[in-house]
């Protein structure tokens, strides 16, 4: 892994070589990737495992046509190489009125925010393999736990440099440290499984492991002898570990390149309340220690903590800086980057605000409802809203959970859907994604 340094020194030289071999713009990007996972198994070692990889990929600019291509050998003759066909590349490429580099007046210039993305921990494998052990030795000691998947610890490092032709260049990293455990309860037919885990930048904010092998087990046992639910149109409450799915969908009719394709189920919601005036949704990439936060974008423009949705309405669209052209709008900041290929458009730590009651307050009026804790199945089409996808969790009767539930269908349209959602006030911020519990009222239940 280079360092830092190294790593911007590398994507800004082949920006230049780029430039000097006759391309009009340029930019390169620099990825690597370094982790540890060491996974355990009825009590014993099963993998130790260390990964790491590094990818540099260039982007050239040929009047409007353009071409990018990317490669893992960093030795300076593979990269020369790079360089000569990514010109010829894009010399035969088609024009695009849309393509080219972000706006240069509107380029990160100031020093990059520093956001405690890296932590100086870095556990040794046995240290990691007793953390693993004691996840999963706390998983199988739940009474009804009769078997396990295994349970694992893992620590990682990534960085990113990114070099333009008109001036950009910037590098940052980050860490992250995760523990898990996956059990089964019952047995034959009847078996249930579950899993928790828990991922963190710093080790401090880890849970322990015990507490993550305990919520493990108990998940999976709570599911065991699941009933059968009638059919019928039922409030729905979503746990927030699968609540925030909900957020996915919407940020995927958000994105750039999905308006500009007229693909989206948003097209024409510019502006609407499509929730209750009482939800905010915000993405926030410079929060300190955040699974997903960065100092600029994937095009080197700054970015800032905004709101999606406001008091409900929807606030506008996550550009980069080719959908924007096309739509003739300006880029806000979300463009994001791989080795290879244009950017595209994402997220970073997006939450919903907590709302005002208990989640028991929100189910308190529930007859005959249910209560998800997993989702199953991409049933949701991106360009009309409608949503259908398996399910499990537990009924909700007489405002309280009770049976355990499993192979039931829940279905409506995400537009409905998000006219009909009320948070609870139980906002925990553990995920690079973050509801509360979330009650959508009026859905279609199927059941098995």
């Amino acid at each position: 892994m280079l360092s830092l340094d190294e790593a911007q020194s590398r994507a800004q030289d082949l920006v230049n070589a780029a430039r000097k071999a006759g391309a009009d713009a340029a930019d390169a990007i620099y990825a690597c990737t370094a982790s540890t996972n060491v996974s355990v198994r009825l009590g014993a070692l099963e993998d130790v495992e260390r990964s790491e990889g590094e990818e540099i990929g260039l982007r050239v600019f040929i009047g409007q046509r353009s071409a990018s291509i990317s490669a893992s050998d960093m030795n300076p003759a593979t990269l020369a190489t790079l360089v000569d066909r990514s010109i010829a590349m894009a010399r035969e490429a088609p024009e695009d009125p849309y393509a080219g580099l972000a706006p240069e007046d509107r380029l990160l210039k100031k020093r990059p925010p520093s956001l405690d993305l890296t932590d100086e921990e870095e556990p040794e494998p046995a240290i990691l393999r007793e953390r693993a052990l004691i996840a999963e030795e706390a998983a199988r000691s739940v009474p009804g736990i009769t078997n396990s998947e295994g349970g694992g610890a893992s620590n990682g490092r990534s960085q990113v440099a990114l070099a333009t032709s008109h001036g950009f260049a910037g590098a940052y990293a980050g860490t992250s440290h995760a523990t898990w455990a996956s059990v089964l309860a019952g047995a034959g037919a009847d078996m249930q499984r579950d899993h928790a885990s828990h991922s963190v930048r710093h080790l401090e904010d880890l849970d322990d492991a015990e507490s993550v092998g305990i919520r493990a087990g108990q998940r999976a046992v709570a599911r065991l002898n699941p009933v059968k639910v009638e059919s019928g149109v039922m409030p729905v409450i979503f746990d927030p570990r699968i609540g925030a799915s909900l957020l996915g969908h919407l940020i995927g009719g958000m994105v750039g390149p999905a308006i500009a394709r007229r693909s989206s189920f948003l097209l024409e919601s510019l502006g609407e309340a499509l929730f209750d005036s009482a939800i905010t949704i915000i993405d926030d990439p410079l929060l300190p220690r955040g699974m997903r936060s960065r100092p600029f974008d994937g095009e080197g423009l700054p970015v800032d903590r905004r709101a999606l949705i406001d008091k409900g309405v929807l606030t506008g669209w996550l550009m980069d800086s080719a959908s924007a052209r096309q739509l003739g709008l300006e880029p806000t900041g979300h463009a994001s980057r791989g080795g290879s290929g244009a950017p595209g458009a994402s997220i970073t730590n997006v939450h919903m605000e907590a709302g005002t009651i208990s989640p028991g307050d929100l189910m308190a009026d529930v007859t005959r409802g249910l209560y998800v804790t997993e989702l199953i199945g991409m049933g949701v089409n991106g360009v009309t809203g409608d949503y259908s996808r398996g399910a499990a969790g537990f009924l909700i009767e007489n405002g309280a959970v009770t049976h355990a539930v499993s192979e039931i269908t829940i279905a409506s349209n995400l537009k409905a859907m998000f006219r009909a959602l009320t948070p609870a006030s139980d906002l925990q911020f553990r995920y690079a994604m973050n509801v509360p519990t979330l009650r959508v009222d009026g859905m279609t239940v199927a059941g098995g």
